[in-house]
């Protein structure tokens, strides 16, 4: 298909202009097959944190946090000597590696369950990790003007892959077995990785390059972005935009393992029956899948492009807000699997999108490096102190519905904070397009 008559299809479901359609397919088309390898593997992670033991959960919460810890450095000290289009591709093949290994050990049936305690902290460092870098690949080829009306549309195609990875697990769980479906996900990042490739070839007639702002120097794309291994952490800490951003995340992640460690709860008590448990987790997943596709194709980019980065972000904590005051009057699996569905929809349809725009309006290296310190150090950090905090509440005689009524003020001061960011992001808008920017560590 021409780039023309490309244009006046994609022009029916999204506000694309020209020069932008071949490069959002492949944007599309990467996100589809990343987000479907990882919804492949997502309820076998499910299963083994449960198979693991739930009172070990703030255990692996811990690990995984000291295991970002780790590898932060490592892709700080790749990206700073590295090409795009080389550190990105190189982050998937290891990945496929890994699973790799994990295929062999389960196959193998060496250490069951220690492999299913490993297993569940890889795949909590794969997720954060891959999406990471996708959003900061997005957040470095697309404005911020551009990023309102596309990054919908984009994250459209990672909820059809959500969609699609839970019904091949369904699908495919019996006739290959729960093991095998680590070949079918190590598949799917492969294409992933091609449709990256794609992607970077149609990127220079996407737009041109943008400035950086004012005080920050932006490397070219055909080279390293250069600065230190820890550079992420010390932009973070010096920006109060990226920590407001870095803060955002916190709550998110206290709110998200606040339900999650009530899921599991739960579900345990639904039923001690691993394939039962597997299909719970799986109906989960198409449920959300279904909902986020449906509002992104039909509202996100016109939501985004109406009210700002700031209200969008702001959507995600009511939600929450409104679960928790539900999980609290009515503690029942079908409660806690319309609110996993209903925050991670909205998560995922709109609140998602609208905080990877608001990392538009950064430097290069803040979108690569204090990005992946914010999706990946804080965000696991704060799910390991997240999860020992719910513990200590459980410790201390907090029933579960106690401690989902304490939840709510958190999430009506999250929202405030996504209002706050939203200005700071509009504000930085406006100063890029002027001849004289406003400094990218300036407060929000």
């Amino acid at each position: 298909m021409n780039e023309a008559a490309l244009h006046r299809w994609l022009a029916r479901v999204v506000n694309v202009r020209p020069g932008e359609a071949r490069a959002l397919c492949w944007s599309f088309a990467y996100f589809f097959c990343l987000l479907a390898g990882y919804y492949v593997l997502r309820p076998l992670r499910d299963e083994m944190g449960i198979a693991g033991g739930v009172r070990n959960l703030p255990w692996l919460f811990t690990a995984t946090f000291f295991v970002m810890l780790a590898v932060v450095p490592v892709f700080g000290a790749v990206v700073a000597r590295l090409a795009r289009r080389i550190f990105i591709p190189l982050v998937y093949h290891f990945f496929v590696a890994n699973i790799a290994i994990f295929w062999l050990l389960l196959t193998l049936d060496l250490g069951t369950v220690h492999v299913a305690r490993v297993f569940f902290v890889w795949i909590s460092v794969f997720n954060l990790f891959a999406v990471s870098v996708f959003w900061s690949f997005m957040a470095d080829l697309y404005a911020s003007e551009q990023g309102k009306r596309l990054f919908g549309f984009i994250a459209a195609g990672g909820s059809a892959g959500a969609l699609l990875g839970p019904a091949l697990t369904v699908w495919l769980a019996v006739p290959l077995g729960p093991v095998n479906l680590l070949v079918v996900a190590a598949l799917l990042l492969e294409v992933a990785v091609l449709c990256a490739a794609r992607l970077e070839a149609s990127a220079a007639r996407l737009k041109p390059e943008s400035p950086a702002p004012a005080g920050a120097v932006n490397a070219p794309p055909d080279a390293g972005l250069g600065g230190g291994w820890l550079a992420g952490i010390v932009m973070v800490l010096r920006s109060p935009y990226l920590a407001g951003i870095a803060l955002w995340v916190a709550l998110l992640s206290l709110a998200g393992t606040f339900l999650y460690f009530q899921q599991a709860n739960i579900v345990a008590a639904a039923s001690d029956d691993p394939a039962v448990r597997t299909r719970i987790f799986a109906t989960i997943d198409l449920a959300i899948g279904v909902l986020t596709l449906i509002v992104q194709f039909v509202a996100t980019g016109r939501l985004i492009t109406r009210f700002g980065a700031g209200p969008a972000a702001a959507f995600l904590p009511l939600v929450f807000g409104l679960g928790f005051l539900a999980l609290w009057a009515s503690p029942a699996l079908w409660v806690v699997i319309a609110f996993q569905a209903v925050q991670r929809a909205a998560n995922f349809a709109l609140s998602n999108p609208a905080r990877e725009v608001l990392f538009t309006v950064l430097a290069r290296e803040e979108k690569y490096k204090a990005k992946n310190v914010i999706d990946i150090v804080v965000f696991r950090g704060a799910d390991a102190l997240s999860g020992w905090l719910f513990a200590l509440l459980r410790g201390a005689g907090l029933e579960p519905g106690a401690i989902s009524l304490a939840t709510v003020p958190v999430t009506a001061a999250w929202l405030a904070l996504a209002l706050v960011l939203g200005r700071a992001h509009e504000r930085r808008t406006r100063d890029s397009a002027a001849p004289a920017a406003t400094p990218t560590t300036q407060g929000a």
